[in-house]
């Protein structure tokens, strides 16, 4: 289903296949039909061979190099361009081929459908222009690929944004992204470092059945609106085994995401795994069916978080958070259906989007702050089927002071041992 394995895994697996069909006709040297067997042996060989070299002359390899890239500094967009449109339109299974080196980059799609399944081979540094003119056609977007199915992105190279000068010029309203996957399905990216984004460094939108993992994602604290890996109207996802320290959410998850599935995932620093913020502009927004589990969060100013606006609608449902250890972290719980993250105070309203059926399980660590469980829900729509199981948050280095919990609008349970209380 997923894009096919790099032509040394085919060799290996071949390769494997072959001595286990000769083992099955091995005779000893008594054997009287050992000359037949001999002959068998030889034949076979020879048809494994020739089958060997038909795979892996139908796995067509395009460098980018081949196409003029020449990783010395200069522009290299257009090669990238013509390598991507050779890879995509063979009729035969292709690899994208990014060599050992730094290529200079910008914005550019990489549109689908292919004709067939497609490797992105990145041992190289990939780098982004830091000239903002060179975003003028589109702001939003610096690699993006668009409508691909089948695609497999890794290598262990690097993705670099280049972000310096956007931070100085941060802007929340034209987001640029450094890597994108729009309305894209069956999809793998991992072994890749992804750091310096212009702001979200990796965004998943509108897709279906995808994999992310072992990614290491970076940017420095002071980095504005650097999400780690956002995902939007995506479902059946799966990210696992991530590192992700940047000035944002390690995870952001928003409207139209369903079937998330994070595991093993180190947070720090940035902002924490976060659902929404959802129901700006009285809008509808529903995600269902999350879960977190194994996750390590070191100094981040918020831990798991929910946020809604006031005046929206939808729903955040079943969601479960398991096996989280804390580390420092300012809220390590919190749920705020009244978010405004805007200058003026935001108006009282009565809808809101409805948060039900969280669980919150086996949650240890520390909180930097007094107030370690937070649930302001609101007055008419409180959160529902929230479930505390086995939680034990305590304040960072305040020996004689215990964390607390302040609760608002909220129907919760208990089971286990759970500190702090709700009140």
């Amino acid at each position: 289903m997923y894009a096919m394995a790099p032509q040394r895994y085919i060799f290996a697996c071949l390769l494997v296949i072959f001595l286990s069909f000769l083992s099955c006709y091995s005779t000893s040297p008594e054997d009287p039909a050992q000359n037949h067997h001999l002959q068998a042996s030889a034949s076979s060989e020879a048809y494994f061979q020739n089958k060997i070299r038909r795979l892996l002359a139908s796995v067509k390899t395009v460098s980018v190099d081949d196409f003029g890239a020449k990783g010395d500094g200069s522009d290299d967009t257009q090669a990238f361009k013509n390598a991507w449109q050779a890879a995509c339109s063979s009729s035969a299974a292709a690899t994208l081929l990014v060599p050992k080196k730094k290529y200079l980059v910008k914005p550019i799609r990489f549109a689908g459908p292919c004709k067939a399944v497609l490797t992105v081979q990145i041992y190289g540094t990939i780098e982004a222009s830091a000239n903002r003119a060179d975003y003028k056609e589109d702001g939003t977007h610096w690699l993006l690929f668009d409508s691909v199915q089948n695609l497999q992105v890794q290598g262990g190279g690097t993705i670099d944004g280049n972000g310096n000068t956007w931070w100085e010029n941060s802007c929340k309203i034209n987001k640029a992204l450094a890597l994108t996957f729009y309305n894209c399905k069956n999809i793998i990216v991992k072994n890749l470092k992804i750091q310096q984004a212009q702001q979200i460094h990796l965004s998943f939108e509108k897709s279906t059945n995808v994999q992310a993992s072992s990614l290491t994602v970076t940017s420095p604290q002071t980095s504005p609106n650097t999400d780690g890996i956002h995902i939007t109207d995506t479902q059946n996802i799966q990210i696992s085994s991530c590192v992700i320290g940047t000035g944002d959410d390690c995870i952001s998850i928003v409207s139209g995401s369903q079937k998330v599935k994070a595991t093993d995932i180190t947070c720090g620093p940035g902002h924490g795994i976060s659902i929404g913020s959802l129901g700006s502009g009285n809008s509808k927004a529903f995600v269902s069916d999350v879960l977190v589990n194994g996750a390590k969060l070191y100094g981040t100013q918020n831990g798991l978080r929910i946020k809604t606006w006031q005046g929206g609608s939808g729903s955040v449902s079943n969601i479960k958070f398991l096996n989280v250890r804390m580390n420092n972290v300012d809220n390590p719980i919190i749920i705020d259906q009244s978010y405004c993250d805007q200058d003026k105070p935001c108006k009282g309203q009565g809808s809101a989007v409805q948060v039900k059926d969280v669980l919150y399980q086996n949650i240890q660590g520390t909180s930097a702050s007094e107030v370690a469980i937070s649930f302001s829900c609101s007055k008419d729509f409180p959160c529902e089927g929230i479930v505390l199981q086995s939680v034990n948050i305590k304040r960072e280095g305040v020996a004689a002071a215990a964390a607390k919990a302040s609760c608002t609008n909220v129907k919760l349970s208990e089971t286990g041992a759970v500190a702090p209380h709700c009140p």
